[in-house]
C-alpha cells in the first residue's frame, strides 16, 4: 500500500493459480496449508446440495452460493427458497445480523427491524440447506449439526472436489460447520466447477453464478463486479481474506490475505487473474473494481499494488519478503 511515493504498508498471504489441466502457473506462500475456505467454500457446498436432490431454481442456486448484501432482492429469493419448502425465516438457524449493505441496513433499522438470520449474508446457504433436507427427507431441526446427514454429504463432496481430507473442523461465523482444506484443495474444487460439462450439477453451480452476479454479492461488491467485467470468470469471496476463482477451461485461482483484511483482496484477485491469462487486456484501462485507493483528505493520496502478476510495478518485490521462486519469506 503506498502512499504518496512512500510504501507504508504491506500485505502478505498465500496463493495458488492453476492452468486448465491442473499445472501450477503460480504458487506464493503455503498454499498446501490448512486453511478454513470460510465462504469462498459455498460453490461446493450447494453442490453437494444438489447431489443430495435439492430442487433449486437458477436464482435460487445462486443464493445458496452467496454472501449477499441483504437487500429486497435478496430477500425474496432466500424466502422463496423456504416457501417452496414448506417453510419459513422462524426455522433458519444462521446468526441474527443487519444487511451487509449499508443503505439497506439503515433502511431495515429506521423501520424498526432487527438484526435477522433472514439479512444475515448466508441465509441463502442455510435456506437451501433446509430445502435439501425437506427434499431428502432428512430432520431440518438439527441441520447445522457435523453428524447431520446434509453435513456428511457436504464433507463427501468437499473430498471428491478438493482430493483431499480436511484435517480440521471449527464453525462458521453463520453457525454452520466449517470443514478445512488446503488452497491447492479449494483451486482444484473451483476447477472443476469451471470446466464441467453442461447437464451436470457442477455446471449448473457455475452457471448461475455466472448468470446471477449480482444475486452472489450484490452492489458495490467486488465479487459481482468481477463477475460482471471479467468474460467466464466465476468467483466468490470468503471472510478473513479467502477468495477463489474459476474459468471455463479450468484455470483456476485461491488465495487467503494472511491477516485477513479486505482491503487487498481485489487488487490481488485481479492480478491473479492476470496470471491466468484474463487481465483487461493490452491498452484497455485497469478494472474499476480492482483500484483500491488510498485516501488523504478525502482525496487519492495512493493506492494498493499488486506484489505479482502482469501489472505489478517494476519496485513491488523489491523488500517486500518475496523470494526469487515467488516464496514469501517470514
Amino acid at each position: 500500500m503506498v502512499r504518496g511515493d512512500l510504501v507504508e504498508s504491506v500485505h502478505t498471504g498465500h496463493l495458488i493459480a492453476v492452468d486448465g489441466a491442473g499445472g501450477e502457473l503460480l504458487r506464493i506462500g503455503s498454499p498446501a496449508d490448512q486453511f478454513y475456505p470460510r465462504s469462498s467454500l459455498k460453490p461446493v457446498q450447494a453442490l453437494a446440495m444438489l447431489r443430495a436432490g435439492a430442487d433449486l431454481d437458477d436464482e435460487q442456486l445462486a443464493l445458496a452460493c452467496a454472501s449477499h448484501n441483504g437487500t429486497e432482492e435478496h430477500r425474496e429469493v432466500v424466502t422463496r427458497i423456504l416457501t417452496g419448502a414448506g417453510l419459513s425465516v422462524a426455522d433458519l438457524q444462521n446468526t441474527p445480523d443487519l444487511p451487509l449493505h449499508a443503505e439497506t441496513a439503515r433502511q431495515w433499522q429506521q423501520a424498526g427491524s432487527d438484526p435477522s438470520p433472514l439479512t444475515q449474508n448466508c441465509s441463502g446457504k442455510h435456506a437451501a440447506m433446509l430445502a435439501t433436507c425437506v427434499r431428502a427427507g432428512w430432520p431440518t431441526d438439527t441441520y447445522r449439526h457435523p453428524e447431520h446427514p446434509l453435513q456428511q454429504a457436504i464433507w463427501a463432496t468437499i473430498e471428491d472436489l478438493s482430493a483431499e481430507q480436511p484435517v480440521h473442523q471449527s464453525i462458521d461465523g453463520c453457525g454452520a460447520p466449517l470443514p478445512s482444506m488446503s488452497l491447492t484443495g479449494l483451486a482444484r474444487a473451483f476447477a472443476a466447477l469451471g470446466r464441467a460439462e453442461p447437464g451436470t450439477a457442477e455446471h449448473r453451480v457455475a452457471a448461475a453464478m455466472s448468470a446471477h452476479p449480482d444475486l452472489v454479492g450484490g452492489q458495490g461488491r467486488e465479487v459481482t463486479m468481477a463477475m460482471q467485467t471479467v468474460p467466464g470468470v466465476v468467483a466468490k469471496d470468503g471472510a478473513e481474506g479467502l477468495y477463489a476463482a474459476c474459468l471455463p477451461d479450468g484455470r483456476a485461482v485461491a488465495f487467503k490475505i494472511a491477516d485477513g483484511s479486505a482491503r487487498p483482496r481485489p487488487v490481488v484477485l485481479a492480478a491473479a487473474l492476470g496470471v491466468l491469462g484474463r487481465g483487461p487486456g493490452s491498452g484497455q484501462p485497469a478494472w474499476n473494481w480492482a483500484r483500491v485507493e488510498v485516501l488523504g483528505h478525502g482525496r487519492p493520496a495512493g493506492t494498493v499494488h499488486p506484489a505479482f502478476g502482469p501489472e505489478a510495478p517494476a519496485w513491488a518485490g523489491s523488500g517486500s519478503g518475496a523470494t526469487s521462486d515467488g516464496d514469501w519469506e517470514g
